[in-house]
């Protein structure tokens, strides 16, 4: 068995622990020692504390993919909203004859279930089916304890697939907010061709020399055309929320919002260096 697998495993049987004592084993594993719940100071053990404290019922729909479409909607503008081909509950129910020759299929309730179809014709339907059906059974929130995942509906949809031609691939720009302020963020590059780079930079487009979980790009990554919309727009998205990251995308010149995620990593990635996890864990105030 492998590495992977036998985590896996090892999770699934954690499973009757409470929340405190899974985060503490988990933690633990990561960064050899437990996790200070009770006065956090760093980035992640904060984002720990978070997950048993900070109990907002909005984050619930906030973390459904399909669901945000609709929350982002009234605030931001619906021209931001990657338009959505189709909805199901199972994988069953989708007619492939009435989607377009490119799309994407996306499980709701996780971040595992992705189907990128570049050529449908092409598209192994046996393989997506189980990808997807592998994801639907797996409750995302027994993987690191976030919360707002544990009732989530594991439902599937098709999006619009999108590429930006400027760089040939559909890069995240990630947004770390506190209270409203946008602090850092980074880019995900190289994501479709399984050599994921994350880069981090300041809001003056200045690269922070952080390295957290993925290695920096070898290249020198374009400032987005929509950048200081993509500032602005996550202070709107973030108001009032102790810490979200928004995601976004850029095509052609034109911004999509990405996604919500309150729990950066989880909460279990280590920075390097290790200051930033400090840095991080300075900017974010916790609710009294």
């Amino acid at each position: 068995m492998d590495k992977k697998k036998l985590l896996k495993k090892i999770k699934y049987c954690l499973r009757i622990l409470p929340d405190s004592l899974y985060i503490q084993i988990y933690y633990f594993a990561q960064f050899k020692k437990f996790c200070n719940l009770h006065q956090p100071r760093t980035y992640n053990e904060k984002l720990n504390w978070l997950k048993i404290h900070d109990r907002n019922p909005e984050y619930i729909k906030m973390v459904d993919k399909y669901e945000v479409k609709k929350y982002i909607a009234p605030i931001i503008g619906s021209e931001y909203v990657v338009p959505t081909l189709g909805i199901w509950d199972t994988f069953d129910e989708i007619d492939f004859d009435k989607l377009p020759n490119q799309f994407v299929l996306k499980c709701t309730h996780d971040s595992e279930g992705l189907v990128i179809v570049k050529d449908k014709n092409k598209l192994d339907v046996i393989a997506a089916k189980k990808k997807i059906e592998a994801a639907q059974k797996c409750n995302f929130y027994y993987i690191g304890r976030e919360w707002p995942y544990k009732h989530l509906k594991p439902r599937i949809i098709a999006e619009k697939y999108m590429e930006d031609h400027v760089d040939g691939e559909l890069r995240d720009y990630k947004f770390f907010c506190f209270d409203g302020v946008p602090k850092a963020m980074f880019i995900a590059s190289d994501r479709e061709v399984g050599e994921t780079k994350f880069d981090y930079f300041d809001l003056d487009f200045n690269q922070l020399d952080i390295i957290q979980n993925y290695p920096n790009s070898s290249k020198t990554l374009r400032k987005p055309i929509t950048f200081e919309k993509m500032i602005e727009l996550s202070k709107v998205l973030s108001k009032d929320i102790p810490h979200v990251r928004v995601d976004f995308y850029e095509v052609d010149g034109k911004l999509y919002f990405g996604e919500l995620t309150f729990y950066h990593f989880s909460g279990f990635k280590p920075f390097q260096p290790n200051k930033w996890d400090r840095a991080f864990g300075d900017w974010l105030k916790l609710p009294k």
